[in-house]
């Protein structure tokens, strides 16, 4: 029984990283377009752009720009590279804790990232945050495992997207406090100088950052807008990606809210899976400290909480314990079932509807002037509520994944949906069969 579990739940996940590769369209629009021209500049002319976006993540896709030059189809090739990453993120993920973990949570927290996260609409782009927030996972796996090279990994995925150096440092404080070594800090400077390297062999100076200018946004009714760099508000950018209904981490990663600490002690793991889930909690509170801050928190158009793609990671992790590990009383078991019910409507509608989901044309009202305001706060307007206001027509590709998909996630639903099913028989039966003892 065990080992036909192990193998369904295993072909599950191999087969969900397939259907999104297959079913749904990627592209290579917007900042993924960018670092696409970039990259190819490099490779048929030889010149390095001046461009803003690193290069590191995409000059690791060059053998499938290779591959897909060889066959006419380089485009095609290239804007699959982030599920690449992703399905090798996972086998290292398999890799390095199939014997230091319990494999059944195992196996549901790689589930749960292919079918119930917002790494299923990342995917199908070329954008920068997968290959950061795989590289930085698999680094601080490699760390807490005790083998070697895990800075390493840290360092690269960070500067690919050098605004992670916030997030770093905190990652990197929480792992000198754990370990009382102070040279974990030394990661922070290691990330800072291979970003500096970087600007200074394409932009003539390591303090260039190629954000100087252009880097403004436009005039809406919102009263902060308008500005360029770090100038919103910091409260008002946390209290907008944290609850907002458009980009807020409660409805994107709502796991990443509840608490975890006791049953990760549970669990008796051979790894410190407590050090890894404060290490990414760490690096997740330094991403939101930072995009709440910046003038684009928003990501613009892009589905979800574009920059906080990460705090899927310790959410989905979260969740893989709670279920395995349910709780003697209901309320934290319900809690458990709504957090993963809602997880699996972001996985399943960002593949299936994503950015079409995202920009609605009602959010366009007297043009981008009521723009903001529409899409990133009101309910009706939210990517993962708006195709139940305005339901989509969808082809044949778009139905097959949204029933695959909603099937997955009844698997993995079935589970915490159990556990508080008996627990509240139990306590329907217990009211019906007291005996009343009158006054």
């Amino acid at each position: 029984m065990g080992k036909g579990i192990a193998r369904l739940e295993i072909g599950l996940i191999v087969a969900g990283l397939v259907a999104i590769a297959v079913l749904r369209p990627h592209g290579l629009w917007g900042d993924g377009g960018v670092r696409y021209l970039n990259l190819t500049e490099l490779l048929t002319t030889g010149e390095v752009s001046d461009g803003k976006y690193s290069l590191i993540g995409p000059l690791l896709s060059a053998p499938m720009w290779l591959a897909g030059q060889l066959v006419g189809a380089r485009e095609a090739w290239v804007a699959h590279y982030n599920g690449v990453v992703l399905a090798l993120g996972l086998l290292a993920f398999y890799w390095m804790l199939r014997d230091r973990m319990p494999r059944e949570v195992l196996r549901t927290f790689l589930l749960l990232l292919v079918f119930a996260s917002m790494f299923a609409k990342h995917v199908t782009l070329y954008y920068g945050e997968v290959f950061t927030a795989v590289l930085v996972a698999v680094g601080t796996i490699v760390v807490v495992t005790g083998r070697r090279g895990g800075w390493v990994a840290v360092v690269t995925g960070v500067a690919n997207t050098p605004a992670a150096l916030v997030g770093l440092g905190l990652l990197a404080l929480r792992r000198a406090w754990d370990t009382r070594r102070a040279w974990c800090l030394l990661v922070v400077f290691a990330a800072g100088a291979v970003v500096m390297a970087e600007a200074w062999i394409r932009r003539g100076s390591p303090f260039r950052t190629g954000y100087e200018s252009g880097n403004q946004d436009h005039h809406t009714v919102m009263p902060y807008s308008g500005g360029e760099g770090f100038s919103y508000p910091l409260v008002f950018g946390l209290l907008s990606l944290l609850l907002s209904f458009g980009k807020g981490l409660v409805f994107f990663a709502p796991a990443f809210f509840l608490p975890v600490r006791e049953r990760l002690k549970d669990l008796r793991a051979r790894a410190d899976l407590g050090a890894l889930y404060g290490m990414w909690m760490a690096f997740t509170v330094g991403l939101i400290l930072l995009y709440a801050h910046y003038w684009a928190w928003t990501g613009a158009h892009f589905w979800g909480p574009r920059y906080l793609l990460f705090a899927s990671l310790p959410a989905c992790l979260v969740l893989a314990v709670r279920m395995h590990r349910p709780y003697e009383s209901l309320l934290p078991n319900v809690l458990t079932l709504v957090a993963l019910a809602l997880s699996v409507w972001v996985g399943v509608s960002g593949a299936v509807f994503g950015d079409s989901a995202a920009t609605p044309a009602g959010c366009l009202v007297d043009g981008p002037r009521y723009e903001a305001p529409l899409c990133y706060y009101t309910p009706e307007f939210s990517a993962l509520w708006y195709p139940f206001v305005e339901p989509p027509t969808m082809d044949a590709a778009q139905l097959a994944y949204l029933v695959f998909g909603l099937g997955a996630g009844a698997y993995l639903l079935a589970r915490p949906a159990l556990v508080v099913f008996r627990q509240v028989s139990a306590r329907v039966a217990a009211v019906r069969f007291t005996p009343d003892r009158g006054l």
